[in-house]
């Protein structure tokens, strides 16, 4: 499909999603929400496939743990990407299982030598059962840890070198990261392996005063530093599928719709420049 503006889909609005008239709308969903043997969830799902694309966003695969996926969760995603066909399929840098026990979070870890191997070894896995390219997403970060062998770009570079995989770009994260890390969200974003990139997500973030960060808690419209970074990205690069997150605090189906236009009217207004130059 052509690169355009989506939405992550909410129940609360399905009604509303489903008559939007918005051109080149598409839905993105947490996959481990839909995981399931029948009941509404599918049947809202497969209500939004009929008129519009769907994204498949994973967020259990655990794909730094030192462990292979879980097995059973894979042939659950597998099966609901073979009855839905995801134009997207995505997961994040991070790690969320140990001893069979799950996490709630999604954990980093230290850029070592070892990691890569781990990493690549997982999505190679992945990839392999589920018969699909993975896109594998920079993550956020609150504090730092020692131990890196490489930036993370150049591991992300290097992910996808040696699995074949694509990286969801998350602008947010960047930008929260820059702040609590203390570097250059540009300059990240100027090393970022642009030619891998399959998707773009976009969110808003909450600050912690007690503790002077900035949370990635998707409960808040688009940053103006988030969204001069995809105009910074797209005047470089070109247009890639752009998702706008809210996932805290959802706020009405208008809201959202003004978040997608904003992000769809920059994504028209670099295509109009390329045109023109070319």
């Amino acid at each position: 499909m052509n690169p355009t503006a989506g939405l992550g889909l909410k129940a609360c609005h399905i009604e509303e999603a489903l008559a939007s008239p918005a051109v080149g709308l598409w839905f993105e969903v947490h996959a481990e929400n839909y995981m399931v043997d029948g009941g509404a969830r599918l049947a809202m799902l497969e209500a939004a496939r009929e008129v519009r694309p769907l994204s498949l966003h994973g967020v259990g695969l655990s794909l730094a743990g030192h462990l292979l996926p879980d097995t059973a969760h894979l042939r659950k995603l597998k099966r609901l990407a073979d009855r839905f066909e995801p134009f997207l399929l995505s997961e994040h840098l991070a790690w969320s299982a140990l001893d069979g026990r799950a996490y709630p979070d999604l954990l980093p870890f230290p850029r070592s030598r070892e990691a890569l191997h781990i990493v690549c070894r997982n999505i190679d896995f992945a990839q392999s059962l589920l018969g699909r390219r993975l896109l594998i997403e920079n993550p956020s970060h609150y504090l730092g840890i020692e131990g890196h062998a490489w930036s993370e770009t150049d591991f992300l570079a290097e992910i996808a070198y040696r699995t074949g995989c694509g990286l969801l770009l998350d602008l947010n994260n960047v930008h929260v990261s820059a702040q609590n890390l203390g570097f250059d969200a540009h300059a990240y974003l100027a090393d970022f392996p642009a030619g891998a990139v399959g998707e773009i997500h976009l969110a808003g973030a909450s600050t912690d005063c007690e503790l002077d960060l900035l949370i990635d808690d998707h409960g808040a419209p688009v940053a103006d530093p988030v969204w001069a970074l995809l105009d910074a990205f797209l005047s470089a690069h070109g247009p890639r599928p752009v998702l706008i997150e809210w996932d805290r605090d959802v706020p009405p189906f208008a809201t959202l719709l003004r978040e997608h236009d904003q992000a769809a009217r920059r994504m028209a207004a670099i295509e109009v420049k390329e045109r023109e130059h070319v």
